[in-house]
């Protein structure tokens, strides 16, 4: 597995398209195309944190016996210096008056008749925030390569930008291959099956920065899936394909990826997903597309899509993070039976801070990747007992 998702890696090059400029209300998902630096403070000025009461601490030996309210600042007003003696009523997010130096929090102030008193001191700054705590001008904010999250954008927002330079969207073309296959809503007939494969990946591809041209179900023959392959090639960045890459007498994408391009890697020593491809299909003008064909098998194209085609299309996307993070978890449940391939368990997080295992981890239960919230990650020739540390990912990581 890793030395495949080196090669798919090192061949995810972004396209041969400009960047593109689209507002913050567009820009969700997207991958930034250079670095945001902000053009400003924030905050602009010093502003209070709490409702209360903006102070002179040299005023300090009046505090208990009160001082008189000498203007009041709500958010968004531009206050005048505050006068010596005196105290300035304040809200949350107002500017602090030129002159003070804390703010006494609402609570602990006792307030009638115009006056105000305090019956403790507080600290020097207390509750102001300077300007520039959070953002100093001239910071890089956001970084080129980031997959720009809801926060990411209202950061953005928060300095004045308007807008954001961004990495083109991906091309991504799909069709499935398989006579047996049939759509819901369509009869069953006998020896045919109801193609989830069509519906799980453009879930997911909708979940990426990336234009989906779905091409449908093609024929089991090889000169139809040559012919799909040109097709798909001829305005995608990458295809995809599900079924067909086993060496069965009716599996046909390999040997029709082999006759228009060529095919780097075939058949992973990983569990479920043995039956997956990577290469390049070359276009009528020389250019090629990348392609990866996905096993058939719904659970399969799921572990393999979240393994490799996501991070290969991100990394085609420009992104500067492409894998999804791992973390340690305890197994409450026994795996005695070790592969020689690495295995991708399904699993739910317990109550307990631990992980429960699936019943039946075979690659076409597909009630198993709703049941489960993510997967193990365990080694070639490993048994796992209760107790044991795992690696877990996330579908949430893997997903989106």
């Amino acid at each position: 597995m890793d030395q495949a998702l080196e090669k798919l890696l090192a061949a995810a090059r972004p396209p041969a398209r400009p960047d593109e400029r689209v507002a913050l209300m567009e820009a969700f998902g997207r991958v930034l195309a250079e670095d945001i630096r902000s053009g400003m403070n924030v905050p602009e000025v010093d502003n209070s944190a709490m409702d209360g009461y903006a102070v002179r601490l040299a005023d300090a030996a009046s505090f208990a016996a009160g001082l008189p309210v000498s203007q009041r600042i709500p958010a968004g007003s531009v206050p005048g210096p505050l006068a010596a003696g005196t105290a300035a009523r304040i809200f949350t997010g107002a500017q602090v008056p030129p002159g003070a130096d804390a703010i006494v929090m609402q609570e602990q102030a006792t307030a009638a008749e115009g006056r105000v008193s305090f019956a403790t001191v507080p600290e020097p700054g207390a509750w102001i925030r300077p300007a520039g705590c959070d953002i100093a001008a001239g910071s890089t904010i956001l970084r080129a390569g980031a997959r720009l999250r809801p926060q990411d954008v209202a950061l953005a927002a928060s300095v004045g930008v308007a807008e954001l330079a961004v990495r083109p969207r991906l091309r991504v073309a799909t069709f499935f291959t398989g006579d047996e296959l049939a759509m819901p809503g369509e009869p069953l007939a006998p020896g045919k099956i109801y193609n989830s494969n069509r519906f799980l990946l453009r879930g997911l591809l909708e979940a990426l920065p990336v234009v989906h041209a779905d091409l449908g179900i093609v024929a089991d023959t090889l000169a139809a899936t040559q012919e799909a392959l040109r097709e798909a090639a001829r305005g995608n960045d990458l295809v995809i394909t599900t079924g067909g890459v086993s060496v069965g007498e009716e599996d046909h994408v390999k040997p029709a990826v082999e006759s228009l391009g060529a095919l780097d890697l075939w058949s992973l020593a990983i569990k479920p997903g043995k039956p997956l491809a990577f290469g390049r299909i070359r276009r009528e003008d020389g250019s090629e597309a990348a392609f990866i064909g996905l096993p058939g098998n719904p659970v399969s194209s799921l572990v393999t899509f979240a393994l490799f085609v996501r991070p290969l299309l991100l990394g085609m996307a420009g992104a500067s993070d492409p894998l999804p993070p791992r973390a340690a978890m305890r197994a409450d449940f026994a795996w005695p039976r070790a592969d020689r391939r690495r295995e991708f368990l399904r699993v739910r997080r317990n109550e307990r801070g631990g992980l429960d295992l699936f019943p039946n981890q075979l690659s076409a239960v597909l009630t198993s990747t709703v049941w489960a919230d993510g997967v193990v990650d365990n080694p070639s020739g490993q048994t796992i007992a209760p107790g044991d540390t795992v690696q877990f990912i996330s579908f949430a990581d893997l997903l989106k």
